[in-house]
């Protein structure tokens, strides 16, 4: 890598490292079971996510473990041989969502598994088991180890298939398979991110995302035979970048095991600038160049950039879940005791918000930034009794509420009101604060008019 190009990538990952957290802060209603919409998805700013999931898919396919058996694998399925450019692009466009239909299915188990997941991770233990694992992968991509599946399982694989329209399906279907070297450590933590958000179709979009930007050179190659580059030096720096992020992953997930580290993490915005600082820091050191196999003095460069990076990273993130987890501190939250909150409602005439929460649960903690922090929504919630049913560590009592009101994922908020009737509609996912006063005048006024159908149920 030419030391311009470094500067110019050094100055991306600044910029990255800067305001990726807090965009990914950001990314739309993703909490299980809500009403979670394509559509309101990508309004809200989880086009980055599809975006990034692409865009790994596409590096993944860079990786030596995929790109010398693009023309190989193109040709089994008869792209290269076709009559016509119409075929040879439906045969192509078949494999590739052949690799789209696998990766799908794998989305939507990892997205139906993700309160579960999602339970499991605030278990230090897990979490920590998670960090290494994560760990492992970052040292295979760095040439420590190679993981491969058995030879004789591989050689099974390799002749699913064949050619013509059926056979360039089922080589989709076992192309993530056979590329289990490279794409096994991207593929986990893609899906682990997918489990965290626990929405089906975030699932789906996200993996279909990754599968058409790993078929992409597939597509390319085979419907209009475009030229490859050589194989070569650069394919270290695309494995350099997957160790980089899966070790930062780790970093991530050792951060959330050891709860005595969250004060370290400034929620200042010089504390992210201080922090991307030192990312692109790393990046010049050479934490995406080469691999740890050069000179002595090379390969301490390198150790040390990747080092800067992962911790840049690292200190990023912290810093805004920081950021993050003030939003709610504005209001008279009772925790946990339900019964406790109806009393009070029931001697001071006040209807109820019942919001069913988690610390592993990313949309829970954008609703506290992006609703419950904001000024309006605090004043209109003061009207209320408000009731945080946290469900990070389940418990009798949670699981008791959670049952009650038949909460499918979180978050959730609940609205009672003031004559201790149920709201029908309830929010599900995050919402923005000009939806929650509209969600809160409608409470306010549920019994108003006419009088007769809000008998006290007190």
């Amino acid at each position: 890598m030419s030391f311009l190009l470094r500067i110019f990538v050094a100055g991306l990952t600044f910029a990255a490292v800067a305001w990726v957290p807090d965009l990914m802060a950001t990314s739309g209603p993703t909490g299980a079971g809500g009403d979670l919409g394509l559509a309101r998805l990508l309004a809200q700013g989880s086009m980055f996510a599809y975006g990034a999931a692409f865009l790994g898919g596409a590096l993944t396919s860079l990786t030596p473990c995929v790109y010398p058996l693009i023309p190989i694998t193109v040709s089994i399925f008869g792209a290269r041989q076709a009559a016509s450019r119409r075929q040879a692009v439906v045969l192509s466009g078949l494999y590739v969502l052949g690799i789209a239909a696998m990766y799908s299915a794998l989305g939507v188990g990892a997205a139906l598994t993700g309160k579960a997941f999602g339970s499991v991770m605030q278990n230090p233990w897990v979490m920590g088991a998670v960090a290494v694992v994560f760990a492992a992968m970052a040292a295979s991509m760095f040439g420590a180890f190679d993981l491969q599946l058995p030879a004789g399982l591989q050689a099974r694989l390799s002749a699913v298939g064949g050619a013509g329209y059926v056979g360039a399906v089922a080589m989709g279907l076992v192309a993530g398979v056979i590329a289990a070297p490279c794409t096994g450590p991207v593929l986990a933590a893609a899906l682990a991110f997918v489990a965290t958000r626990g929405s089906v179709p975030f699932g789906v979009g996200v993996m279909f995302a990754y599968a058409l930007g790993m078929g992409l050179p597939f597509f390319l190659l085979g419907a209009f035979s475009v030229s490859l580059p050589k194989s070569g030096p650069w394919m270290d720096a695309v494995k350099s970048v997957f160790g980089v992020a899966l070790l930062a992953a780790a970093g991530v997930f050792a951060k959330d095991a050891v709860p005595a580290l969250q004060p370290a993490f400034l929620a200042s915005r010089a504390a992210a600038l201080a922090a991307a600082t030192a990312a692109g820091a790393g990046v010049l050191l050479g934490a995406f160049s080469g691999s740890f196999e050069g000179t002595r003095w090379r390969s301490l460069a390198k150790g040390v950039g990747v080092a800067l990076v992962v911790g840049g990273i690292v200190y990023a993130s912290g810093s805004a879940q920081a950021r993050s987890t003030t939003g709610a501190a504005g209001l008279d939250w009772i925790h946990q005791d339900e019964a406790l909150a109806l009393g009070r409602a029931r001697a001071e005439g006040k209807p109820v918000i019942i919001d069913f929460w988690a610390d592993w649960c990313t949309a829970c903690r954008e609703l506290d930034r992006t609703a419950w922090s904001d000024p309006r929504v605090q004043a209109a919630a003061k009207r209320f009794v408000t009731l945080k049913m946290d469900g990070s560590q389940e418990s009798d009592a949670f699981q008791r509420v959670f049952e009650k009101y038949a909460v499918v994922g979180m978050p959730t908020v609940v609205f009672i009101d003031s004559h201790g009737r149920e709201m029908p509609a309830r929010v599900t996912g995050a919402t923005s604060a000009e939806e929650m006063l509209k969600w809160l005048q409608a409470a306010e006024q549920a019994c108003a008019l006419p009088a007769v159908a809000c008998v006290a149920r007190w």
